[in-house]
């Protein structure tokens, strides 16, 4: 026998030298919540060791985001009051564009600071969108107000937006928008193939949502894999700088097929649901925790993923390391 392919199985120095995919912490992205009116952080139940934050608790977190040497954070901001047309959004002192503000001058260019631009925590009905009066989400007059949010997180100090509605032509006008009021520099992380999915239960609670009813009339069909590469494309050929699929382990087959037609960077989200189940089988004691987060991500980036955004990133940064 001359090919013997575990001889390169052997040792740990083997293995490592000839590993084909990489993880490193500059590749990773930690979602955060910071919630109107809290003093202290608040436990969110379904998602074990994830938190509502405080303003003052957000910059604890967003230090050592920087000092495990993170790529960046992604904020999302929960107001304490919501309205039908979640005017919080766009106000200056609401509290994810504070939120951005506080960040910025904590972590300056230590961190890409990114935040969620869409109208769902905002929102008393906790659609992504405006409604019409017959309860539909309108398309374009949501894009008027993804516009303003662009213009408002931009003016905070942002540097990267994810519109994250699926709105169609969301990332051309906010690109038109960040361009005309001179913030040609901030980019756009276009959560492109957003699919409905029941693993972002467990966020739902982390967010507060409002929500009534599901968002597939504008978010995908699991079924569909060609349409998450049209969308990709569509977003690219609009101005987007970073094209996402979200969720990512039910959907890696879009992850690769999306990187294998755009030329920018990929990202995935590792979604609420992915999360609170490891650690709920974790905590059964069904698996190896902290072997199945980095076998978790190791997967995402194999499939094509340049960028993940995930709950672990803090956590998996100490486990490389």
């Amino acid at each position: 026998m001359i090919i013997r392919p575990r001889r390169l199985r052997r040792t740990s120095a083997l293995r490592r030298m000839v590993r084909e995919t990489s993880l490193a912490p500059g590749q990773l992205v930690l979602p955060l919540f910071v919630r109107e009116g809290l003093t202290e952080p608040q436990p969110i139940s379904s998602m074990p060791g994830v938190v509502q934050h405080s303003r003052s608790s957000l910059l604890g977190a967003v230090d050592s985001a920087a000092q495990a040497g993170l790529g960046g954070v992604m904020l999302f901001g929960i107001p304490e009051h919501k309205d039908a047309v979640g005017s919080g959004a766009l106000d200056p002192a609401g509290i994810l564009n504070l939120a951005i503000a506080d960040v910025v001058a904590e972590v300056g260019d230590a961190l890409t600071v990114m935040s969620d631009l869409c109208l769902d925590e905002f929102t008393d009905h906790g659609h992504c969108g405006l409604l019409t009066a017959d309860g539909r989400v309108d398309n374009d007059a949501t894009l008027e107000v993804y516009a303003e949010m662009a213009r408002a997180h931009a003016a905070a100090g942002v540097d990267m937006v994810g519109p994250s509605g699926m709105m169609d032509g969301q990332v051309a006008v906010v690109r038109a928008a960040l361009d005309g009021a001179d913030h040609q520099d901030v980019s756009i992380l276009a959560y492109s193939a957003k699919y409905a999915s029941a693993f972002y239960g467990p966020f739902r609670e982390a967010v507060d949502s409002s929500l009534e009813g599901d968002r597939r009339t504008y978010q995908q069909d699991a079924g569909n894999a060609v349409e998450g590469v049209r969308e990709a494309l569509l977003d690219v050929a609009e101005g987007a700088d970073i094209v996402m699929v979200k969720p990512a382990l039910g959907y890696l087959d879009v992850v690769r097929r999306v990187r294998d037609a755009v030329d920018v960077p990929v990202a995935a989200y590792n979604v609420s649901g992915e999360y609170s189940m490891v650690e709920a089988a974790a905590a059964n004691g069904w698996i190896d925790r902290e072997a199945a987060i980095l076998e978790t991500l190791t997967s995402i980036r194999r499939a094509g993923a340049d960028v993940i955004l995930t709950y672990w990133a803090a956590e998996a940064a100490d486990l490389l390391r």
